[in-house]
């Protein structure tokens, strides 16, 4: 279409119009919006919602905690969404080439990468054991249903094993009840645990077996060393989960957000599916009312208590994935117009409702199961892999036709991870593409998404040893823990002080067609930064060492847990002090001040966007997005000339003509 001026428009485009050019041709985009919010929702949405919430929700005041979780979500998470959305919509670039805002903070993205490398690693590991549950899984009887496997021990008392007569099971449960914890099929099927004389002899007494000195086995999952030192050897099943889960995550990237824009159709919304269907089915079982009323009866006297606040604000911002530079890698392939505050509202809500419908879904089974035992709910509640690999999986046993409900849990937890870790893949490859940039790599982003995927498989490959669960755990608790909040911390201060919340707002307007609302501008300025900060006063006051079950980490361990945190917040003053020595200015300050201030190519990507401010010093036309044709080649030029005038020394022109 040609216009009076002589350019023509590709699509039927106008200039000042959001049109089909509204993309980056080269870079790639979601082919529709609905794509997006899929894969911030699948990468929000994860593992943490299933297994973590809903036990903290019962351990801090039931429904009590709902009311700190929600005030947290609405002056903390949803601010910090909106913010790393439009940040990286804005910009049009990964968790490195958004930094161009303020390139002396770029060690922040380079943080992000560390973290997303750390957490993809392990994160991988805890899908490919869901794999393997989920395969083991295809049979008529759960492998860890009764306690007659060669792998068991005196001590496993299984809540359908049929071995044990009703009198000694009677006893067995009064014995266990008062003296130790019950060991069950599936808790010895995960791990190795040796066998002691206590509860050997305990149970020889109250079956009447002779043999009581047998030697111990091990396991048959993890098949647990004694100690994180002692690796022992690869297990092999794992490897080749491992493999598998890698495999999957590098064919739904193959293509980049076009190939993982349609699997998300599939994997972000199929667990919801599942979800109600271990909904319906938890809450028709006998028990179910006591479990769900354990989830949610709320304890108004511990809203008092600064743990439980402490406990709602670190939920709500690891649980949405803030500072992990996901969101700032899944929003650069978005249109420049389009409108992620809505987008982020309705993620961060979708993935907090879904913490709490879990709950409904954990609760229900885990009070049948205690109904069934005739014990305390608390007495099988568990969180994290105990609760995905033990306690649930233990309760599905006493469902008709267990393999089949195993097979949908496992199979929900698979898609939850994928769906975060095809984030987290895609952030470091995106981040490597952009900040090479040229049309080579850009060509060959495929081999570079196989080159990550292949480094993350053999990174995780000491994570299927024996003491792989013990290094997995010491990764989930020390490499993305503090460290994101110091990140998301100095991310704030960069964008709102270094680089100026005006121009934030005026960014946004120019992007939205409105400014961010005043309940947004207050908690960017000053109260989502005071949460932050208050989340890691909390981290480090309530801090202890990390154990697993009975094992205490040794020292040397707990050491390299801290290194691994430091790791990527230590690139932060590193790179600053890099931009410093290399930037000109003939005093410290002068320094400072080129290194904080925004580069010339910051600003919108593509440059039909790039207006006021931001507008070039000479014509577009050249770009191959619009092809010029004047009737008068040389009118042409002259009027082109005198629309856009001399470039500014703050690198920013004002053109005379606004309809160009």
């Amino acid at each position: 279409v040609d216009t009076p001026h002589g350019i023509s428009l590709q699509n039927g485009t106008v200039p000042g119009e959001q049109g089909k050019q509204n993309k980056s041709v080269k870079r790639g985009n979601w082919g529709n919006q609905i794509e997006f919010v899929l894969t911030s929702v699948g990468y929000a949405v994860g593992l943490g919602n299933v297994w973590r919430f809903p036990y903290l929700c019962y351990r801090n005041g039931g429904g009590a905690f709902m009311f700190p979780y929600f005030i947290m979500l609405v002056f903390c998470g949803i601010p910090l969404f909106f913010m790393e959305l439009s940040f990286g919509q804005f910009a049009s670039q990964g968790c490195l080439g958004v930094w161009r805002v303020s390139p002396m903070f770029k060690g922040v993205g380079y943080g992000m990468m560390v973290v997303s490398t750390y957490i993809g690693i392990y994160y991988n590991v805890v899908i490919c054991i869901a794999f393997y549950y989920f395969f083991v899984s295809m049979t008529h009887v759960l492998p860890w249903t009764y306690c007659s496997n060669p792998w068991n021990t005196p001590d496993c008392v299984g809540v359908l094993d049929v071995n044990v007569s009703s009198h000694a099971a009677l006893n067995l449960t009064h014995l266990l009840n008062s003296t130790q914890k019950r060991t069950s099929p599936s808790e010895e099927y995960w791990r190795y645990q040796g066998w002691g004389w206590g509860m050997g002899m305990v149970v020889g007494m109250v079956v009447g077996s002779a043999d009581i000195s047998l030697p111990p086995r091990r396991r048959y999952v993890l098949d647990l060393s004694d100690d994180i030192g002692n690796l022992g050897e690869v297990r092999l099943p794992l490897l080749g989960c491992l493999g598998v889960s890698w495999v999957v995550v590098f064919l739904c990237l193959i293509k980049g957000v076009k190939s993982s824009g349609k699997v998300v159709y599939f994997t972000a919304t199929f667990p919801y599916v599942v979800l109600t269907i271990l909904f319906v089915r938890g809450i028709t079982l006998e028990g179910a009312l006591t479990g769900i009323m354990y989830y949610l009866t709320p304890q108004w006297d511990k809203i008092l208590n600064a743990k439980v606040w402490g406990d709602a604000a670190s939920q709500i911002f690891y649980s949405l994935g803030c500072a992990w530079g996901g969101l700032i890698t899944m929003a650069s392939y978005n249109k420049f117009h389009n409108n992620c505050y809505r987008d982020s509202i309705i993620i961060s809500i979708t993935n907090c409702a879904t913490s709490v419908y879990a709950g409904f879904v954990i609760f229900s089974i885990l009070g049948f199961m205690a109904n069934h035992l005739g014990v305390d709910v608390s007495k099988v509640a568990d969180h994290g892999p105990g609760l995905a690999f033990v306690a649930y999986p233990e309760a599905l046993t006493l469902l008709p036709i267990s393999p089949l409900w195993s097979i949908l849990f496992f199979f929900m937890l698979i898609l939850l991870g994928l769906g975060t870790q095809f984030c987290l893949l895609e952030t470091l490859v995106t981040a490597i593409v952009d900040e090479v940039g040229n049309e080579w790599i850009i060509r060959r982003k495929t081999f570079v998404t196989l080159g990550v995927a292949v480094a993350g498989f053999l990174l995780g490959v000491p994570l299927t040893t024996q003491a792989g669960i013990y290094w997995l755990l010491l990764m989930d608790n020390y490499a993305a823990s503090f460290s994101l909040v110091v990140i998301s911390c100095i991310m704030c201060v960069a964008i709102m002080y270094i680089y100026g919340h005006r121009n934030y707002f005026k960014d946004i307007e120019m992007m939205l067609g409105f400014p961010p609302p005043l309940f947004f501008q207050i908690c960017w300025r000053f109260i989502s930064p005071a949460i932050i900060f208050f989340i890691l006063v909390f981290t480090v006051i309530q801090y202890r060492p990390i154990s697993y079950n009975d094992y205490v980490y040794p020292t040397w361990a707990i050491s390299i847990g801290f290194l691994m945190a430091l790791s990527s917040v230590i690139c932060i003053p590193i790179y600053a002090i890099y931009k410093v020595c290399c930037s000109e200015g003939d005093t410290l300050l002068e320094r400072l001040k080129n290194a904080t201030k925004a580069s010339k190519d910051w600003g919108p990507a593509l440059p039909e966007h790039r207006s006021g401010r931001y507008a070039p010093a000479f014509s577009p036309s050249t770009e191959s997005h619009l092809e010029v044709q004047p009737l008068q080649p040389e009118k042409g030029r002259s009027e082109a000339a005198a629309a856009f005038p001399v470039q500014g020394s703050n690198g920013s022109a004002h053109s005379q003509d606004s309809r160009l």
